[in-house]
Formats: C-alpha cells, sequence, structure tokens
C-alpha cells in the first residue's frame, strides 16, 4: 500500500499574530465528495480540503464510478452512476475514508475490497462491520481489521439502529448504506457526535431531523447542489491554543465551521478561561461558521469528559497542550476511542508533554495533566506517524522552546502548508 517519506521539521518559540485562512474543513470534505458521487446531477465544491486522507476519498470515488475534475480550485463532481470499483480502494491512511465507504458499498448492491497502509490496517473495523451485517451485507474482515471484502445489497429495507457507542462514523456509515433504502432508518444513542452528514443529506434534498440522540432518514432522492467547506475547527484549533497560551497572542482566523457538534474545543478553552470570540456569525450551506480571534490569556486547569469529548474527540492533544500551561490539574475522561486512531493518540500526546516535562498520568480512557513547568526537552520529538500530534508539537513549542519532530511531513494528511503558515503568524 502507500508508502510515504519523512523529514524532521523543528517548531520554534513566539507569539501568534495576525488574520488566517486555515485548510477546508477534513471531515465535510469527505462526505461532500461520497454524497456528491451518490446525487443525480454535477455538484460544485469550492474550498474542499487538500490533504493526503481526502485524496484517497476522491480516488476512491473515482475508482467507484463518479467522474471528478477541477477547474479554477473549484471541484465538480458527476454523479449517480456507482459502480463496482476494478480493483482495491486503497484508503491508505484515512479511517473515515474506508469505514464511510463500507457503509456506502454495503448499501448499494457493489462489490469492493477495501485497504490502507500499516497504520490504518491496525485500526478497528468491526463497529462498521457489524451493523452493516445487519442490513444484509456480507462483509468478511481480516481478523476485524483490513483488508475488508464487502458485497452490498441493493434496496435496504430501512429499521432501528442502536449505537454501541456515540460515533459519527457508524452513524454516517449506516446513513450512506440506507441511501437507496425502501423504508425509515431510525439510528439511536448518539451523544451529539459530528452531524456533518445529515446537513449535507439536507442540502443534497434528504429527508432528515437529528436531535443530538437520535436521526431518522426518510427515503429520499438526493439532487446534486453546490457546497462550500468552512475552514477546519480541528486545523485551527491548534492555533487558536497557541494563541491562547503565548504571552503576546492576538489571532483570528477566517470562516471557521462552528457546528455545535464540533465546537467542544472553544468550550473547553473558554472554561479554562481563555479570550475567545466570534464575529461574522452565519451559516453557509447549512454550515454555521464565524471568525474566531483569540487573544492569550492566563488559563486554569478544567475538567473535560462526557458529550464535551465526544464534540472534541479531534481536538483533544491541541486541549492537553492547553492543559499543559494551564494553572492546576487538567482531567480528561471517556477519550479512550484516542486509543485507536493513526496512533495510540491519549499515550502519544502524554509522552510528547512528557518531552516537555510536563507531569502526565495516563487512565484507560484518559489523562491528568499537572499544567506549568514546560520546557524543551532533548533530541526529536516522536509524532508516531500522528499528524496531530506533529502539529500539537508546534503548539507546544511557541511556550517551552523549540521542538524538533521526527516527521514533518505527517501533516500533510490533513494539512498541507501547515508549517508555512505557522511560521507566517509567529513573524
Amino acid at each position: 500500500m502507500t508508502q510515504r517519506s519523512s523529514v524532521h521539521e523543528t517548531y520554534d518559540v513566539g507569539p501568534l499574530r495576525g488574520r488566517i485562512a486555515v485548510t477546508g474543513d477534513k471531515s465535510i470534505s469527505h462526505r461532500a465528495l461520497m454524497i456528491a458521487s451518490a446525487a443525480i446531477g454535477t455538484t460544485k465544491i469550492y474550498n474542499l480540503n487538500r490533504g493526503a486522507d481526502v485524496a484517497a476519498t476522491r480516488d476512491a470515488m473515482v475508482a467507484l464510478g463518479a467522474v471528478i475534475h477541477e477547474r479554477d480550485g473549484v471541484l465538480f463532481v458527476e454523479g449517480g452512476r456507482l459502480r463496482n470499483p476494478p480493483e482495491t480502494i486503497d484508503a491508505r491512511n484515512s479511517g473515515t475514508t474506508a469505514r464511510l465507504l463500507m457503509g456506502l458499498v454495503a448499501g448499494n448492491g457493489l462489490h469492493a475490497r477495501f485497504d490502507g497502509d500499516a497504520s490504518l490496517r491496525r485500526r478497528p473495523m468491526e463497529r462498521i462491520a457489524n451493523p452493516l451485517r445487519a442490513i444484509g451485507a456480507k462483509v468478511t474482515t481480516t481478523d476485524g481489521h483490513l483488508p475488508i471484502t464487502i458485497t452490498g445489497i441493493a434496496r435496504p429495507s430501512g429499521g432501528t439502529f442502536h449505537l454501541p457507542l456515540p460515533s459519527a462514523q457508524v452513524k454516517s456509515a449506516l446513513l450512506l448504506a440506507h441511501l437507496n433504502a425502501t423504508g425509515q432508518v431510525r439510528v439511536k444513542g448518539d451523544l451529539f457526535s459530528r452531524d456533518h452528514t445529515e446537513r449535507l443529506l439536507r442540502r443534497f434534498g434528504a429527508m432528515i431531523t437529528w436531535d443530538g440522540h437520535e436521526v431518522v432518514l426518510q427515503p429520499s432522492l438526493l439532487h446534486a447542489t453546490t457546497i462550500t467547506v468552512p475552514s477546519d475547527l480541528s486545523a485551527a484549533a491548534f492555533f487558536l491554543v497557541a494563541a491562547a497560551i503565548t504571552p503576546g497572542s492576538d489571532l483570528l482566523i477566517e470562516r471557521v465551521g462552528c457546528n455545535p457538534s464540533r465546537t467542544g474545543i472553544l468550550d473547553i478553552l473558554r472554561a479554562m478561561g481563555a479570550d475567545i470570540t466570534l464575529e461574522r456569525e452565519e451559516e453557509l450551506d447549512g454550515e454555521p461558521v464565524a471568525d474566531v480571534r483569540v487573544r492569550a490569556s492566563r488559563l486554569r486547569g478544567t475538567t473535560i469528559e462526557g458529550e464535551l469529548v465526544v464534540r472534541a474527540i479531534d481536538e483533544i492533544p491541541s486541549a492537553a497542550v492547553a492543559a499543559a500551561f494551564a494553572e492546576g490539574t487538567t482531567i480528561i475522561r471517556g477519550a479512550g476511542d484516542l486509543r485507536s486512531k493513526e496512533s495510540d493518540r491519549l499515550s502519544a500526546i502524554a509522552e510528547l508533554l512528557n518531552f516537555c516535562h510536563i507531569s502526565v498520568e495516563e487512565f484507560s480512557d484518559g489523562l491528568r495533566i499537572e499544567g506549568g513547568g514546560a520546557r524543551p526537552g532533548t533530541g526529536r520529538a516522536r509524532t508516531h506517524g500522528d499528524h496531530r500530534i506533529a502539529m500539537a508539537a508546534a503548539v507546544l513549542a511557541s511556550v517551552a522552546g523549540p521542538i524538533t519532530v521526527d516527521d514533518g511531513r505527517i501533516v500533510d494528511i490533513s494539512f498541507p502548508g501547515f508549517s508555512g503558515l505557522w511560521r507566517s503568524v509567529q513573524q
């Protein structure tokens, strides 16, 4: 499967100032490509995330029958004619690509084999496979992991499904598996996990409701539309935390997606005492957006648990760095899902904080972080092949001092151009 080279990258100390825009939202970009490929007609997508993960989804959708071309930075997706892919779908390092497309294949009568890189092969897939078997698809995994082969059914009957744990990926896979259902599908057991799939389906004409706990999709015909992808809050979080903890910082990030199911990091930082304001709030193609401004301030420890973790699951690494510079103790619980991301993300962030002499205690599902006293470590910090750990190191360096990571290119998974943009606001 796909191989990628690495190169060392050094991040330095200094405040963040100015006005920037970050990359397009990765979660929305994946879903926009998938749903546009299933919809009738040609969809235009603006500000698509340009990272390697989304590129994996784009290539997969072409293999599944979509016609995709780009002109003047706008992506045109001609959908409505999904087919069996001619060869194995390589999801590379992207769990979202594999898991959501498993649903799309399972409910559209398609046959496909999925694989990925060594990291993705270690990530669990039965949480997706089991509910897809329940709708009648044949799903064969490799001891619960990739490679996976799916033979789908063309017209699922619908029904009611219960999530064993709140999961946007499981929920989304089930919804994508029922785009051609003959009856209503109801998914229960959610806890305000991100609802980008629901919002996009509504944008494409689906009859769908979601109240944070239950989503109901009626049989619907999807039609092409126009989508402008907001700036990615998960990407912005690293800049926001760095500005919050680094004296002299005053930073504004433009048109950031502020979907309530994703704004846990803003609530965490506010609970810590961060100076954050939202400006120019509006709705953009079904998603709330705003300019987010943050100024440096003194932070205090807090507790991060429950639905707050669900709404900030991808931002826990940046929140942990904020905790390292807050007064007192921060406790994170209920984040055990982070142990099966691109890395064991709880252990990786604990190791990074220890590298800078921060006291951290690991739990099976979280961390206890004692704030204060960070200073640069010796040698190179390990990223464990995880883009979010590499970017968390940049945040840590903004106060602690220079940090060199063992793999700077890994950030291209979600945020090409991150290092250059970072340095542009530290000047």
